[in-house]
């Protein structure tokens, strides 16, 4: 037994040691040239030559403070023909410390490489570095993004953003999330002339700070915005803040609680086509719309009633609302999509299902349908046209009246004999006089 025990000791050793040398060492899928690092430290770095036939790479932890005063000499012929040979494409970097003087020194080594997207995730940035060195550089970095990170204010850096012109210049997509941002500083939008992506989303920005941050000559490519979960509650505000957004199509203020005052002069970017509403607490649909809309989501808010007159609108979503009625579609003539599940919805009237009939998706799961010869018709009607998708036939059921209730709509009988047999009985009983009297 107690040789056993020993044993097992050593055995326990042994793994824990183990575990203690995988937390600092490199990883390499090759099946998805993707390498992961753990806690690098100059005892353990020798195994990041894993990585150089990986297109990703991750480095999670470490101490990168030690490095800051380290000597960083200009690369000599056969470093720099070494970094041009790598594969790689993305670098994540995550969990540390980065101290800013020692990122100015690296980043501009990252022009010999054939690196285009560069990730911070939950990292604090320290100090202030000098970032002359990178006056005129270019890098082949396109996307930039920081998740869950902390730094000093925005504000009060245009020296540096300065000396990264020329690269910012060039840079097309980037996203600060997560990381309690409450404003943007008006150089950086100038400075980003390429940009056509910009996420902001899970911050704090404000309806005040928006203007400031999208000024004049700010963002002049910029396509898509995403706005979703931060402090705004102005739409009007966010109508002003981003009019001068010239060739603004896409725009996401989901997860904000805004509200929708009085229809005013404010004017939408005549770009914008892509507009996402959804849980936005709004009662009504808020006006004036984007004038040349193609979808719009409104669902997940607390809508009784929809009147959109748009005449270029494609696809609009108002599924998680309190609907009671199909809203009226004559005035969207191009439409060819709608979302309506999970409304208060319970029938569908002939007029609507006539026109519901020209789209090329409907989804209306999950209401209270009443199952009456034209309430379970009108839905029977628009499944055997292939419009109700994969809703059909699980998700739609009935309500009402008693003896259906339960059932699967589609299960519902809606002949002609069962729903209106005198349409039936009728020419029957007339066919039968005409031969009565031929027979006379």
């Amino acid at each position: 037994v107690a040789v056993l025990l020993l044993l097992l000791l050593v055995l326990g050793l042994q793994e824990a040691a183990e575990r203690r040398r995988n937390r600092n060492r490199c990883f390499f899928n090759r099946t998805q040239e993707f390498c992961m690092c753990y806690n690098l430290s100059e005892e353990t770095a020798g195994s990041i030559i894993q990585c150089l036939a990986a297109t990703v790479v991750e480095f999670w932890g470490g101490d990168l403070e030690k490095y800051t005063d380290f000597p960083i000499r200009d690369l000599d012929d056969s470093t720099i023909e070494t970094l041009g040979s790598l594969i790689v494409q993305k670098i994540i970097i995550g969990n540390v410390l980065v101290p800013e003087v020692l990122l100015a020194r690296v980043l501009r080594f990252f022009s010999y490489t054939h690196v285009r997207e560069l990730a911070f995730d939950s990292c604090i940035f320290q100090g202030t570095g000098d970032w002359s060195g990178m006056e005129g550089q270019s890098l082949p970095i396109l996307s930039l993004s920081f998740h869950n990170v902390s730094c000093a204010p925005l504000t009060g850096h245009e020296p540096a953003f300065s000396s990264l012109g020329r690269w910012l210049g060039t840079l097309q997509e980037l996203a600060v999330t997560g990381s309690r941002v409450t404003s943007l500083p008006c150089a950086i939008g100038r400075l980003l002339r390429a940009l056509h992506s910009l996420s902001l989303a899970h911050n704090s920005l404000g309806d005040g700070s928006l203007a400031p941050a999208f000024c004049q000559g700010a963002f002049p490519q910029l396509q898509q915005l995403s706005l979703q979960h931060n402090n705004l509650s102005s739409y009007h505000g966010v109508c002003e803040g981003v009019g001068l957004l010239p060739q603004l199509q896409h725009l996401d203020l989901s997860h904000n609680e805004l509200r929708a005052e009085p229809s005013s002069s404010c004017q939408w970017p005549p770009s914008l086509q892509h507009f996402n509403l959804s849980y936005t607490a709004l009662a009504e649909v808020p006006a004036p719309l984007p004038p040349h809309l193609q979808v719009l989501d409104m669902s997940h808010n607390h809508l009784h009633a929809v009147d959109i007159s748009l005449s270029s609108m494609r696809k609009l979503f108002l599924n998680q609302n309190l609907l009671q009625a199909v809203p009226s579609i004559r005035n969207c003539p191009v439409l060819d999509t709608l979302h309506l599940d999970n409304n208060s919805i319970s029938e569908l009237p002939r007029a609507e299902v006539k026109l519901l009939g020209r789209l090329q998706d409907v989804a209306v799961a999950g209401n209270p349908f009443s199952c009456s010869c034209s309430g379970a018709g009108g839905l029977q009607a628009l499944a055997a046209m292939g419009l109700l998708g994969l809703g059909w036939p699980g998700g739609y059921r009935c309500h009402s009246p008693e003896q259906y209730q339960g059932w699967q709509v589609a299960q519902v009988p809606v002949s002609v004999m069962h729903c209106d047999p005198a349409a039936v009985v009728a020419p029957i009983c007339v066919a039968l006089a005409l031969m009565a009297g031929a027979g006379a």
